[in-house]
């Protein structure tokens, strides 16, 4: 009886599913059936695998709540048979789509694990190779054949992450994402350590469910310095909007000046939904600590504590489909899968 793990991958897209033709330097999809071919050392890891790829792929700049919805479609229809799910995506809206598949995936008790690269797989000095080797090993890791990790993740350059704790911070580095406020929950080294005391787990009897619904009405604005009245207004009297980040400035601050609380505060009677998340790369959003964000409190605005940007606007597409819920407010201030801080 063969009892190997059994892992699906899944190719979106993305630098780490290409090769360049050498005589034009393009780089292009390869074939993903030839995915051993490419990578032998495949044939080296304790688990089975088996490979699904987007009919086209997508270049991540492209990606897509009804992208999303397929990457979860698949999951969900190949959830008995395989034990963990890698999706190879492109890096710049990975944490994106890592944070929305966490919302989407409720109840989830296997790994989903997202990961991708710097350079193409056929690059001599790729990234490639041991960001996909050590994201299947780690998908594919068993207690008493129970996996280990039990959510969706992100794994890049010998990390990995909470799904919808990170961000991309580089454009160039192989250490190219961060989760700026909680620690990475496993390191591969010589050993693959993990950090157990910080892994979510949901209640084993509570029942995979699948979310297919996200809203696309909504936006992020950031604070800056000189922000006009009229393009406040504007914004947020866009048709349909329904709700918005906003990225104001340390611990949650924004201007005081009267006509933007008034404009924000009128916008939010009318049923706007309007989360503050700090613009800096870490820290958190402590509403009422200045006078400057006692007044955005007083008004309605919802705090979006330590959560990442990220993870802010896939949450706020989330909760928009969702009417069991008394009061949105607190329902976003309420972790749902260690997005933020209790």
């Amino acid at each position: 009886m063969n009892n190997k793990p059994a892992i699906l991958l899944i190719y979106t897209g993305g630098t780490i599913g290409m090769v360049k033709d050498f005589k034009t330097g393009a780089l292009r999809a390869f074939n993903f059936d030839q995915l051993v071919e490419r990578i032998p050392e495949l044939h080296m890891l304790d688990c089975s695998i088996e490979t699904y790829s987007f009919e086209t792929p997508i270049d991540s700049s492209d990606m897509n709540p009804d992208h999303w919805v397929k990457m979860a479609q698949v999951i969900e229809d190949n959830y008995e048979q395989f034990d963990g799910f890698v999706i190879l995506h492109g890096s710049d809206t990975m944490s994106y789509s890592a944070s929305a598949l966490s919302f989407m995936l409720e109840n989830v008790h296997k790994p989903v694990i997202l990961t991708g690269s710097q350079l193409p797989i056929g690059d001599l000095r790729t990234d490639a190779k041991e960001n996909l080797i050590t994201a299947i090993q780690v998908a594919a890791i068993q207690e008493n054949n129970i996996p280990v990790i039990q959510e969706v993740c992100l794994y890049f350059e010998y990390k990995l992450y909470r799904g919808n704790r990170t961000s991309k911070v580089s454009a160039e580095l192989f250490n190219a994402f961060t989760s700026p406020n909680i620690p990475h929950l496993a390191e591969s080294g010589v050993n693959l350590r993990i950090n157990k005391p910080l892994l979510n787990y949901a209640q084993p009897q509570s029942p995979f469910t699948v979310h297919k619904q996200m809203s696309t009405n909504v936006m992020i604005l950031k604070m800056f310095p000189g922000i006009q009245q009229n393009v406040l207004e504007a914004i947020l009297n866009i048709k349909d909007l329904e709700g918005i980040v906003l990225e104001t400035y340390g611990a949650g601050n924004a201007p005081t000046e009267p006509w933007f609380l008034t404009t924000l505060g009128e916008a939010i009677k009318k049923g706007l939904k309007v989360i503050n998340v700090t613009q800096c790369s870490s820290g958190s959003v402590h509403m009422g600590k200045y006078e400057t964000s006692t007044e955005l409190k007083e008004i309605g605005v919802i705090s979006g504590k330590d959560i990442t940007t990220e993870a802010a606007i896939t949450k706020l597409m989330y909760l928009l489909t969702k009417t069991d819920y008394s009061d949105f407010k607190v329902a976003f201030e309420t972790p749902i899968c260690g997005e933020m801080e209790e």
